[in-house]
């Protein structure tokens, strides 16, 4: 049972690292990279869809992104989705072809992106805070089905306080290394 609850709090922990790590790369830059679309979903047939499975997505050079729709029908949808969401990209449209030119970024809006960039992460230590929290929570209340002593309830909570520790430090060097890079001119 201890090690099923230990199992459950890694894999949770993992996802939201994953999570984290997806909600970084969608921080631009200033260089074009393709996840900085991942985020954005466009509505085609009826439904939000990402772009990723409404076209192809390429970095031709280092400030630019070209999206080539495999749909004519959907590229008007896409093109809404993206100025629509914030980034502050503006596409232009040549046929099913859209071209994004990243915009160098400024002081100030580096520093914006680098707030958003630690929200994300005190967003994600929130999680793995409260995902701590369930599985304490879960061995409590299995405590006299397990027949636990104190030592051994003493021992799973440091246990896990520990692996909560170890992926609160990685929500740290992940949102260390997306500031440093994004301070990076």
């Amino acid at each position: 049972m201890i090690n099923q609850l230990v199992d459950k709090a890694r894999k949770k922990m993992d996802e939201t690292i994953l999570s984290l790590k997806r909600d970084l790369d969608s921080i631009s830059t200033g260089r074009a990279s393709p996840n900085l679309l991942d985020t954005i979903r466009a509505e085609v047939y009826g439904q939000f869809m990402p772009i990723s499975q409404l076209a192809s997505i390429s970095v031709p050079e280092a400030t630019t992104l070209a999206i080539q729709a495999w749909d004519k029908d959907s590229v008007k949808a896409i093109e809404k989705a993206i100025i629509n969401s914030n980034l502050g990209f503006n596409p232009t449209v040549d046929g099913t072809l859209l071209r994004i030119n990243i915009p160098k970024l400024s002081e100030e809006r580096r520093k914006d992106l680098v707030k958003l960039a630690k929200k994300y992460g005190e967003d994600k230590k929130i999680a793995l805070r409260n995902i701590r929290r369930d599985v304490l929570d879960d061995f409590k209340k299995n405590e006299k089905e397990i027949g636990a002593s104190k030592d051994q309830i003493h021992g799973f909570t440091d246990m896990i306080q520990k692996i909560t520790d170890e992926f609160v430090a990685k929500v740290d060097q992940m949102v260390d290394l997306k500031e440093k890079d994004l301070l990076k001119i």
